[in-house]
C-alpha cells in the first residue's frame, strides 16, 4: 500500500496540510500500540506495525520535497538513491559555483541573502512540478528533482555556515 492510500488520501504532489494531519492523527488514533496492549500478540505486532508504517507515511508527505520525490517515485521517474549524486552538468555547475560563494561569505547577511535565494528557487521549482507531472516529462520531473534536493542540501549548508559565522564574532 502507497503512503497516499495508507493515509486515505488521492495520490497528488498538491496536499491540504490540513487533510493530511487529519487523516494521520485520526488513523494512529485507531492503530497506537497503547490501545492494544491487552490483545493477543499478534494484533499488538499489527499495530505496531501499522503505526510505523502511518508514521513513516505522515512523515513523508507532510514534507513537500520528500512527497515530490515519492510521488516521482509512483509514477515511475527514477532518481539516484543516495541524494548526492548530480550527474547534470548545468546543475552540478551551479551547486559549486553556489558552494564557492557560500564559502566565501563574510557576513551573516550575505549567508542569509544566498539562503533566501535558494528559498525562493525551491518555491518556484515545487511549484513547476505540478506542470511536469501533468505532461508526464520524467526526464525534466528528474532534473527539476535533483534540483530541488541540492537546492534543500544548499540551504542546510548555508544554516551551518551562518552559524559559523555567528560562533566566530563571539
Amino acid at each position: 500500500m502507497d503512503h497516499f492510500a495508507r493515509l486515505g488520501l488521492p495520490a497528488a504532489l498538491e496536499l491540504e496540510p490540513a487533510a493530511l494531519d487529519k487523516a494521520y492523527f485520526t488513523l494512529q488514533r485507531q492503530w497506537h500500540p497503547d490501545r492494544f496492549v491487552s490483545k493477543p500478540p499478534e494484533e499488538r505486532a499489527k499495530a505496531s506495525t501499522e503505526a510505523a508504517a502511518l508514521n513513516d507515511a505522515y512523515r513523508t508527505l507532510k514534507d513537500p520535497l520528500s512527497r515530490a520525490v515519492y510521488f516521482a517515485g509512483l509514477n515511475g521517474v527514477e532518481l539516484p538513491g543516495d541524494g548526492k549524486t548530480i550527474d547534470d552538468p548545468d546543475l552540478l555547475m551551479e551547486a559549486m559555483e553556489a558552494r564557492e560563494e557560500l564559502h566565501d561569505a563574510a557576513s551573516s547577511q550575505v549567508v542569509d541573502t544566498l539562503a533566501a535565494k535558494a528559498r525562493d528557487d525551491m518555491k518556484s521549482a515545487l511549484t513547476s512540478l505540478g506542470s511536469l507531472f501533468l505532461a508526464n516529462d520524467k526526464a525534466a520531473i528528474r532534473k527539476a528533482l535533483l534540483r530541488l534536493r541540492y537546492l534543500d542540501k544548499f540551504a542546510e549548508e548555508a544554516r551551518s555556515r551562518r552559524a559559523n559565522l555567528e560562533r566566530e564574532k563571539t
